[in-house]
């Protein structure tokens, strides 16, 4: 684990199952996530991705890399582009920092339009043994 690491990129297919289900999973029931009508009303072109569900495609991405007894500590995102169905996430980091057994990842995810999500994750990886 040395600061400067590239993470492998994560490509991720945003579908209506995925952005519902994800809503559902973390008791976001705003409309705008699962009824497209509606987020059409409100000015979106369809249904779109809860924050939560996308701190747990960042989190998924950091700890995939980094190996199962990787422990997240911090995720700290911001989301910008909407991701809708039939969008393609792309989620790409590198390590920016190491203290001992714990990296900071600056997370960037784009899809077609923008970047979706951009953060730091801090992680703890005991032994160092991270990929």
């Amino acid at each position: 684990m040395r600061a400067g690491t590239e993470l492998p990129p994560l490509e991720i297919e945003i579908t209506r199952t995925l952005i519902v289900a994800g809503a559902i999973a973390s008791r976001d029931y705003q409309d705008v996530h699962h009824d497209a009508e509606l987020a059409r009303q409100k000015g979106s072109p369809d249904i779109f991705m809860n924050i939560l569900t996308t701190n747990g495609l960042v989190g998924r991405y950091v700890t995939d890399h980094f190996g199962p007894a990787a422990v997240l500590r911090k995720v700290a995102i911001r989301l910008g582009a909407p991701n809708h169905p039939g969008d393609t996430m792309v989620l790409t980091g590198t390590v920016e920092e190491v203290d001992g057994d714990t990296a900071t990842v600056r997370v960037v995810g784009a899809n077609g339009i923008g970047r979706h999500v951009t953060g730091t994750v801090t992680v703890t990886v005991p032994n160092g043994d991270a990929v």
